[in-house]
């Protein structure tokens, strides 16, 4: 699985700055309730879309589904979705200063970064297979951790004491799950691959991590702007390489010889089997709709924050739904990525208030300066 590409955070005003939101209602042309309705609506995408597809993965796996890379493949195959929010939201006017980059750099960033994409999200398949929902979503919580540490190196962003105290107690969060006495993969996946599920779990979400700040820098450097439609577009063309990655990777691994028989054994039918791939797919882009919306309607910032707490979404839902065990070191290690997601949030919160001010003094000393 592979967490939709929401962008990295932006010190840009949040949901409670008023100058914000009617900046952005009026933009949109509505009014503030539609506003919000709209806010709810792509946060309630989010986070059922996300939830529904790392249960919908797990479910394939369980009921006898074994393809690697047809769980890769479906977590990008459903882009099209994504042009129904393209053609249907308004785009931003504004005129830009700086000359677009040639079609030959575009395409060797959307290339280049659809590939890793490809890569990554084979990564969360191996992960998924052999961890159960509930430790595979406690585990995914390190991309916060990973994320301050690559956006330190890659994007300038400032190391404060909140992000350290983040990144080291989701780092024992992880550590905790995984020399747990009584952590367990599903039923019948040895000690063995179960480290290998954590291993590439752990490493998935740090070459997501590493993806976004990637990507980040693109729009600094190479775009040099991020607008609603170039976020809508990346994400589109990158998931058009990866899915053709992901059917290249299906067909080179000769996996696609045994999609047949994977649909006579699926213990729920050939027609269920199609259906959870299928609404597998639709989740994982009705999510990124949610996460392309938020960017659009609020910031970047609070999008990536929603995409994060979704993943405490999963652990709950997965006990519920698959009756996974929630062990005292799984309950304490969610306990503790709570605790370094507030450390994160809290953080940028400062950042984003700090970046309010500072505009609002810009804008009065302009004021001045024109009355002189």
């Amino acid at each position: 699985m592979q967490p939709a590409l929401d962008m990295p955070v932006s010190a840009e005003p949040i949901l409670n700055n008023d100058e914000s939101l009617t900046r952005q209602s009026s933009f949109i042309r509505l009014k503030r309730w539609q506003w919000w309705l709209l806010v709810a609506l792509n946060i309630f995408f989010l986070l059922a879309g996300q939830a529904a597809a790392v249960l919908l993965g797990r479910f394939y796996y369980d009921e006898g589904g074994k393809s690697k890379w047809m769980a890769t493949f479906v977590q990008t195959a459903a882009f099209p979705i994504l042009l129904i929010p393209l053609f249907l939201l308004p785009s931003s006017k504004e005129p830009s200063t700086n000359a677009p980059p040639s079609i030959t750099i575009l395409a060797s960033i959307y290339i280049a970064l659809g590939v890793v994409i490809a890569g990554d999200n084979m990564l969360y398949s191996i992960g998924l297979l052999y961890l159960t929902a509930t430790t595979y979503s406690l585990v995914c919580a390190t991309q916060l951790a990973f994320n301050a540490v690559f956006s330190f190196y890659i994007n300038s962003q400032k190391f404060t004491a909140l992000i350290l105290n983040s990144v080291v107690i989701l780092s024992l969060s992880a550590a905790l799950v995984a020399i747990s006495d009584d952590s367990e993969g599903p039923s019948g996946v040895s000690k063995g691959k179960y480290a290998i599920g954590f291993i590439c779990t752990l490493a998935a979400s740090s070459l997501y991590s590493l993806l976004l700040s990637l990507m980040q820098l693109s729009f600094q450097k190479v775009i040099k702007k991020e607008t609603f439609t170039v976020v809508l577009e990346m994400q589109i063309y990158t998931s058009i390489v990866a899915t053709c990655a992901s059917l290249v990777g299906l067909f080179a691994s000769g996996e696609w010889k045994t999609i047949h028989g994977e649909m006579d054994e699926f213990s729920k039918g050939r027609i269920s089997y199609v259906m959870t791939l299928v609404w597998t797919a639709v989740a994982w882009q009705v999510c990124s709709v949610g996460v392309v919306g938020l960017i659009f309607l609020v910031s970047s910032l609070f999008s990536n924050v929603i995409s994060t707490v979704s993943l405490a979404v999963v652990p709950i839902a997965s006990v519920m739904v698959f009756h996974d065990s929630m062990n005292g070191g799984k309950i304490i290690a969610m306990l503790m990525a709570f605790w370094g997601f507030a450390s994160y949030t809290y953080q940028n919160y400062l950042d984003d208030h700090k970046a309010i001010k500072a505009q609002i003094g810009s804008g009065d000393n302009g004021n001045d300066s024109s009355h002189c």
